[in-house]
């Protein structure tokens, strides 16, 4: 991958911190800690507290990051990987983002109709995600902090 194609990766780094950013802040109204601490009490994010709207929030914030992670994978899989390796911090983030995955599709899945979970398991898959969460989130800031990238350089 020459410079060029890397340096156009940012772009893609604003709409994954975007992405993540949206599934944080619906995520979190999901819970529903923006109405129970009186945020959503404040003018302006009332709609915080519409467990309707951060639902499909979130829903389309997993479409996107879903979407953005198929083209990633694609890319570093057709021509990335002779430029390209992936970091210790990088698969830290992908087993958890894989955690994340995992967890929110079997949550979308006890949803439909016919499909039964039993009420510990429920509570298991949503405490399972919310750890996964933390643990992405703290482990992304502590690679932030720390100058820490998903990728590096191949050595040749």
């Amino acid at each position: 991958m020459s410079r060029s194609q890397a340096v156009s990766a940012t772009p893609l780094r604003g709409v994954y911190l975007a992405a993540v950013f949206m599934l944080a802040l619906s995520g979190f109204a999901q819970m529903p800690i923006f109405k129970r601490y009186y945020i959503a009490d404040i003018p302006g994010f009332g709609w915080l507290a519409e467990f309707y709207v951060t639902h499909v929030m979130h829903y389309i914030g997993a479409i996107v990051l879903l979407t953005l992670m198929a083209y990633v994978v694609t890319r570093y899989l057709t021509a990335g990987r002779r430029a390209w390796h992936i970091s210790a911090s990088g698969y830290l983030r992908m087993f958890l983002l894989g955690g994340i995955l995992i967890t929110g599709i079997l949550r979308v899945i006890k949803n439909f109709e016919g499909v039964y979970f039993s009420p510990g398991m429920i509570i298991f898959l949503d405490l399972l995600h919310l750890a996964a969460v933390m643990c992405f989130l703290s482990a992304g800031l502590y690679c932030a902090v720390r100058r820490r990238p998903w990728v590096g350089r191949a050595a040749h």
